[in-house]
């Protein structure tokens, strides 16, 4: 097939590049425009933008796909198909037509649970037992359109989004290909989302990542493993910010926030917590061991 490409971020490569392999013909690769990032705020490159320059492909990162010079253009490449993951922009109905086949997202939920910005975090931070990936025809409406493949995922107690991100990426880009081939042939069966079970994965807020300890200790953990690595769940200790990458559920009690013990176990709300792997402003994330040598906390110490 003759395809229009649409990512940004790292989870969308995987998708890009096995489309390259599987032969098809990248007319375009459309991603969201360099951004300020680092240190320094210098203009980033996504992603993809990254991988398709170094696949030889034809790079567009427009700000803005609602211009008629935009949507022209778009229509100029005559694709017989966009494939969408994690574009980063809102299509319009008109652009989503202009393709052969329309356009096809993968989504990295099990739709209808978790439509929207961050399905990954959601599924983690609410304690669901399994997640994954599925392929739709996109429509305008946000992540409803029917679905032609899905695949199924366990969240393990130890996942976080970082970990269970990369999985969902390679499941996606392992399924791309079979639903296309079936577009091909006649054979693609969209099934309609069901009306039960429609859950939205809102975007992540900074306000979200603050560890309360007056939370259950399971709640904390979720929290903790939802929110790695970015933007990472934290907490005050003698007024320094500390971000918590990994840390395990203990059976011991008390007054929620206090350190319970020297090896850094710290009261829930039920429960306590330990954490395992933790990070300070402007520092690298360090074992608790490398932690506690550089900053020992003592027992019966209150965290904010």
């Amino acid at each position: 097939m003759r395809l229009i490409f649409m990512g940004t971020p790292d989870f969308s490569v995987p998708t890009l590049q096995a489309l390259v392999r599987a032969g098809h013909e990248i007319a375009a690769v459309y991603s969201q425009p360099p951004r300020p990032a680092g240190r320094g705020k210098k203009d980033r490159k996504s992603a993809v933008q990254q991988a398709a320059e170094d696949l030889g492909l034809v790079v567009l990162t427009p700000q803005s796909l609602k211009t008629d010079t935009a949507l022209a253009e778009f229509a100029s490449f005559k694709a017989d198909l966009a494939v969408v993951v994690a574009y980063g922009q809102i299509l319009s109905q008109a652009l989503l037509n202009m393709p052969k086949y329309g356009c096809i997202n993968i989504h990295a939920s099990l739709l209808p649970r978790w439509r929207g910005a961050a399905p990954i975090h959601r599924a983690i931070m609410a304690g669901d037992a399994k997640t994954g990936v599925c392929i739709m025809q996109m429509e305008a409406g946000l992540d409803t359109g029917p679905v032609f493949a899905r695949a199924e995922t366990t969240i393990q107690t130890a996942d976080t989004t970082a970990i269970l991100h990369d999985k969902l990426a390679q499941q996606g880009a392992a399924l791309i290909n079979d639903v296309i081939e079936q577009l091909v042939t006649g054979t693609a069966h969209a099934e309609e989302q069901g009306t039960e079970g429609i859950t939205y994965a809102k975007k992540i807020e900074k306000s979200e990542a603050r560890i309360n300890w007056s939370s259950a200790a399971d709640h904390i953990d979720r929290q903790v493993r939802g929110l790695c690595p970015f933007p990472g769940a934290w907490f005050m200790c003698d007024g320094e910010r500390i971000k918590v990458l990994a840390g395990e559920i203990g059976q011991q009690s008390g007054a929620a926030g206090t350190v319970l013990t020297d090896d850094f176990t710290i009261a829930c709300g039920s429960l306590s917590y330990r954490p395992t792997r933790l990070q300070k402003a402007g520092k690298a994330a360090v074992d608790i061991e490398d932690f506690l040598r550089g900053k020992p906390v003592a027992k019966g110490t209150k965290l904010e």
